[in-house]
């Protein structure tokens, strides 16, 4: 697959990195340079670098590893270079005390994709620190981390559970893309208990057998399912 990299950060080192050891075609785009080659060279097997326009042009799926309010300024730039590839979206719109800045508007992802029309922007590998990215494979207590997807058009979807399964880990649907701004929500949750409380948020999720509670045949817990 070849795949252009919008970056030059630590989400795209971490990434790409996976997608070259795989056997695909990566192009690592920056505005600097220098920048986009000392990352290509870094991570060797035939990495290349190359500006921001170039990576869009060149990739079937194209990373946007970029800031939040970045993102969807660069997609604007590239629109036409964009357009019928995979976009994703790994980024999180995180304000002062973990507060999600897109709050009462559209998500990140979705911001892509109006500033992209023409793309199929998919929303994937938010929830974790690049640390774990870099992880070969992502696997606690024996059980490969799972990986929530979200995105409206199936091939697109496709591509990124197979680069999913490249990183080491399992794609999970996530729904459409109208479910993107829950994944943002849901890493403004976790990185604010992990950060600043301290506490273990893959704890607060009971197993699957148990998530509904005994005899109710899947149906979901919670206020919204008993008033």
């Amino acid at each position: 697959m070849r795949i252009g990299v919008l970056g030059t950060g630590n989400m795209a080192q971490a990434l790409a990195t996976h997608w070259v050891r795989a056997g695909h075609e990566v192009v690592i785009g920056g505005r600097d340079a220098h920048k986009a080659e000392r990352l290509a060279t870094r991570m060797g097997g035939g990495a290349r670098p190359a500006g921001l326009r170039a990576a869009a042009e060149s990739g079937q799926v194209v990373l946007a590893a970029l800031p939040f309010g970045a993102g969807a300024d660069v997609a604007r730039e590239l629109r036409e270079a964009l357009a019928g590839k995979v976009l994703l979206d790994c980024s999180n719109p995180l304000g002062p005390g973990f507060r999600l800045l897109t709050e009462g508007g559209p998500s990140a992802a979705r911001r892509l994709a109006e500033a992209a029309p023409g793309a199929h922007v998919v929303k994937a590998f938010n929830l974790c620190h690049e640390d774990v990215w870099r992880m070969r494979p992502p696997v606690f207590d024996g059980r490969p981390l799972a990986v929530p997807v979200c995105g409206d058009d199936e091939a697109a979807l496709v591509r990124v559970g197979e680069l999913v399964r490249d990183v080491g880990c399992e794609p999970v649907a996530g729904g459409g893309l109208d479910r993107a701004g829950l994944l943002e929500a849901t890493a403004a949750l976790f990185i604010a208990l992990w950060v600043a409380e301290g506490a273990d948020a893959q704890a607060i999720a009971p197993p699957l057998a148990y998530a509904a509670g005994p005899g109710h045949g899947g149906e979901a817990g919670g206020a919204a399912a008993h008033g």
